[in-house]
């Protein structure tokens, strides 16, 4: 493998005069694929002579071609730090930048930015905030909205290709380890992809024909995510092989999910997954997440076990890149165990604190939430957060909407629970008919049925309320006076409702005193359904 000791160009480019702009500590950076050089305005990005079959710079003109792909494609997230392609001349003892003459390299030359701002360097100090994650879901979400669809005659998103890539993680891995523990491990792995994989086939065709394979990023973790001016920024995304980029956007999220989890912000990843979903309307994804989730681990432990062999046997880098191997190697393996599922409904009127205790709720428990509001403004083809500015019952919430809504919420929920989810619906549910529904709902797919019946006081309510219209961001546009309206027309929980109840005084709600509660409710349930988890 290529290392700086053997290659004098490197060398030379740790010389200042190697550059047409003023630089006096030059930095090196080095990865699997490419060597990057910090001169403080700019970073100069190098690729290697490297031919690892998913990714081929064995040539100088694939190095240039890949360099202008680089700046081609990651200009759609970053044009403030991607600049231009520039060539390397001079000799190799002494090269330059820009020099006349042919040209020894290919540097993709970028604005240099702050190692400290990257979201894995703000993970690592435990200062990665909710705020982040709200970024990341409206930037995603729009991104891939507007991003290219794979055209059907086209290998992208086949499964017989998406798998390729799947079984050149186990191939390149099994070639390295030593440790029968771990052969078994990922022997296990192996195994459960595969099955999933004969399981998924029709599903990853129908995410195909259905436009949900798109040129993505590709390699969307946190060390890809940085700040710049506040503003949350991926970059680096994968131009060495558009196998790896022309992917179904949940193979995306389940990357970013994946990191997340590594890094101890699982519920974060579950923030980013229902902030997704509601942005986009994706629940029919979630059928392949767990598949995308063991890929993408298995990904990283790739790239861990490529380290690897680049690093001296001796050497801290060998020993770092084996430790982080078995630490993906174990995140995959705890994708394969299914989710304990149930279907929970929120009772409440406007203001009650569904919404939050939901949200909360399913970042901690990593649980699916869907929300009426959302859901009701998609069916009618408006963004969450636009306002119909309709009258009480009429407009938007109209009994036939209302009723349309109500059978959507139906809809999504039976995906989210055949894809192995739990799931909570988010809406008022006031009259018995709603909530019978979905008792009978929850029923027929033979999975627990609970309501979290959620109060506040009456001027907790007025004040919420007002906060909530003045802010103007939420999807929600009940005012005073549909809570008067929701006030005359519920229907209170009757006995048999009650027993499948927990009252949730959102004042002083404990987060996770409910979620004890609900997964004692729901054993209490699991009875007639021997596929539940105990």
């Amino acid at each position: 493998m290529p290392d700086m000791q053997n290659n004098p160009l490197i060398t030379g480019l740790l010389r200042p005069g190697a550059y047409d702009h003023p630089t006096e500590t030059i930095r090196l950076v080095e990865t699997h694929c490419a060597w990057v050089l910090l001169t403080g305005e700019f970073a100069y990005k190098v690729k290697k002579p490297v031919d690892f079959g998913f990714l081929d710079f064995s040539t100088l003109e694939k190095r240039r071609h890949y360099c202008a792909e680089e700046i081609r494609l990651n200009q759609r997230f970053a044009p403030r730090i991607y600049l231009d392609v520039v060539a390397i001349g001079g000799s190799p003892g002494e090269p330059r930048v820009g020099a006349p003459g042919p040209a020894l390299e290919y540097a993709v030359r970028m604005r240099q930015f702050a190692d400290d701002g990257l979201l894995s360097q703000l993970a690592a100090r435990h200062c990665l905030q909710s705020s982040h994650i709200d970024q990341l879901i409206d930037i995603i979400g729009a991104f891939h909205q507007g991003a290219e669809r794979a055209p059907s005659d086209s290998v992208y998103g086949d499964p017989g290709h998406v798998h390729h890539w799947v079984r050149e993680n186990f191939e390149h891995i099994g070639r390295s380890l030593r440790s029968p523990t771990e052969i078994d491990r990922l022997e296990h792995i192996r195994q459960w992809s595969e099955s999933e994989r004969t399981r998924l086939t029709a599903t990853l065709q129908a995410r195909k024909r259905d436009g949900f394979v798109r040129e993505c990023h590709g390699d969307l973790h946190l060390g890809n995510i940085t700040l710049i001016d506040d503003r949350v920024t991926p970059f680096d995304c994968i131009e060495f092989n558009p196998e790896l980029r022309w992917i179904d956007v949940i193979s995306e999220v389940a990357f970013l999910m994946m990191d997340l989890d590594d890094r101890g912000y699982k519920p974060f990843a579950f923030r980013f997954l229902n902030g997704y979903l509601q942005f986009g309307g994706d629940y029919a994804g979630l059928q392949v997440l767990r598949y995308y989730l063991v890929y993408r681990a298995l990904v990283r432990a790739k790239v861990a076990m490529l380290r690897r062999t680049q690093a001296d046997r001796e050497s801290d880098d060998f020993r770092e890149a084996g430790d982080e191997y078995r630490q993906y190697a174990q995140l995959a393996q705890q994708y394969l165990a299914p989710a304990a599922t149930a279907l929970i409904i929120t009772h409440g009127l406007s203001g009650s604190g569904k919404s939050t205790v939901a949200r909360g709720l399913c970042e901690q428990a990593r649980m699916i939430q869907i929300r009426s509001d959302v859901e009701r403004k998609r069916l009618a083809g408006m963004a969450a957060t636009d306002r119909s500015h309709s009258a009480t019952g009429e407009g938007l919430y109209t009994q036939d909407q209302t009723t349309g809504t109500y059978r959507e919420l139906a809809r999504l929920a039976i995906l989210v629970l055949q894809a192995g989810h739990p799931v909570i619906v988010d809406a008022t549910f006031l009259q018995r008919a709603q909530r019978e529904q979905f008792r009978d709902l929850a029923q027929t797919c033979e999975v627990p049925f609970i309501i979290l019946d959620c109060t506040a006081t009456d001027a907790e309510l007025e004040r919420r309320i007002l906060e909530r219209a003045t802010a103007g961001r939420d999807p929600s546009e009940a005012g005073l006076d549909v809570l008067r309206a929701q006030r005359e027309a519920c229907e209170p929980l009757d006995a048999q409702e009650l027993a499948h109840t927990l009252r949730v005084d959102t004042q002083a709600a404990d987060l996770e005193k409910l979620h004890t509660a609900i997964d004692r409710l729901r054993r209490s349930q699991v009875k007639y359904d021997s596929r539940q988890q105990p």
